[in-house]
C-alpha cells in the first residue's frame, strides 16, 4: 500500500497537507521545513518546485519561488537534498511543480529520481489531461509514483468523474478559479464541496487555496478528507530565523 493510500486508510477525516517551497527560505531550509512540518501534525509535506512563471500561484508563493531560485534551487539540487530525506520524514511527500523545468529535466528522469528519493505523489497542474494519457501516464505507473490532478468549482459532473479515474492518492478541489492565497466565499465553496462528497468519488478529496486558519480548515474539513495550506505558511515563514519555533506555532494555531 502506497504512503497517501495508507493515510488516507487510517485517518479519514481533517488531513492537514501543508505546502512549502523547496529552497524557501533558504537553499538549506528545505529538510529543515519537512522535518518541523512533519514533527507538529502536517499529515501530507506538498514540496514546491521553484518556477519562474508559476501560474496557478498567487503573489505569496510566487515571491518564495523568485526567492527559492535565488538562493539557486534547482531540480536537481532538490533531489540532491532528498537523497537520505526518509531517514527523517515519514510522511507522504507530494512534489508540485509546472511542466517546463520538468521536461528541460527529462520526465523519465524525473520520475525515476522522485521514485528512488522515494517521493510518492506528482502534483503538475499545466500537464494537459490529454498528454498525460496517451504519454506521461505509464512512465508514472512505471515508476509507482501517484498523479494528483485539480478540478474547479467550474468543473463539470462528467470531467470531475473522469479526472477522479485519472487520478491516484486523492483528488485536489481548488475552492475558486482564482490563484494561491486569495480570500474564499466559504459559503459557496461548502455548496460546491457537498456536490463533490454527491459524486461519491474513488480518491480522497484534499481541499486548497484560501485556506489560512483554523476556522477555513475546519470548514473545507467538513465536506471534504482535508485541506491544503499554502501561502499563509509560506507568509509565516518569511524573515524567520527560526524554522522550528514558526511551525510549531503556525500549525499549533491550525490544529489546537
Amino acid at each position: 500500500m502506497s504512503r497517501l493510500k495508507d493515510l488516507f486508510h487510517n485517518k479519514k477525516q481533517n488531513v492537514l497537507n501543508v505546502y512549502c517551497t523547496a529552497g524557501y527560505p533558504a537553499i538549506d531550509s528545505t529538510i529543515k521545513v519537512m522535518q518541523a512540518l512533519q514533527d507538529n501534525g502536517a499529515d501530507i509535506i506538498e514540496l514546491g518546485m521553484p518556477y519562474s512563471d508559476p501560474l496557478a500561484d498567487g503573489p505569496v508563493i510566487q515571491a518564495s519561488s523568485g526567492i527559492a531560485l535565488d538562493n539557486g534551487m534547482t531540480i536537481a539540487t532538490l533531489f540532491e537534498q532528498l537523497k537520505s530525506f526518509r531517514h527523517k520524514i515519514t510522511v507522504p511527500v507530494v512534489l508540485m511543480g509546472y511542466m517546463n523545468p520538468v521536461l528541460q529535466f527529462g520526465f523519465e528522469k524525473f520520475c525515476q529520481y522522485a521514485a528512488d528519493a522515494p517521493v510518492d505523489g506528482i502534483i503538475l497542474p499545466d500537464l494537459p489531461e490529454y498528454e498525460f494519457e496517451t504519454e506521461y501516464k505509464a512512465i508514472l505507473q512505471r515508476y509507482g509514483l501517484d498523479f494528483i490532478f485539480l478540478v474547479t468549482p467550474e468543473t463539470s459532473e462528467e470531467r470531475v468523474r473522469k479526472l477522479d479515474n485519472l487520478s491516484s492518492g486523492f483528488l485536489y478541489a481548488v475552492s475558486s478559479s482564482a490563484t494561491t492565497g486569495g480570500d474564499t466565499d466559504f459559503d459557496a465553496v461548502e455548496k460546491y464541496l457537498q456536490r463533490l462528497q454527491s459524486y461519491q468519488l474513488n480518491n480522497p478529496v484534499l481541499v486548497g487555496f484560501g485556506i489560512k486558519d483554523k476556522q477555513t480548515f475546519n470548514a473545507a474539513c467538513k465536506y471534504a478528507n482535508g485541506a491544503i495550506i499554502g501561502s499563509a505558511y509560506i507568509k509565516a515563514l518569511e524573515g524567520t530565523d527560526d524554522v522550528e519555533a514558526t511551525t510549531t506555532k503556525f500549525l499549533d494555531s491550525i490544529l489546537k
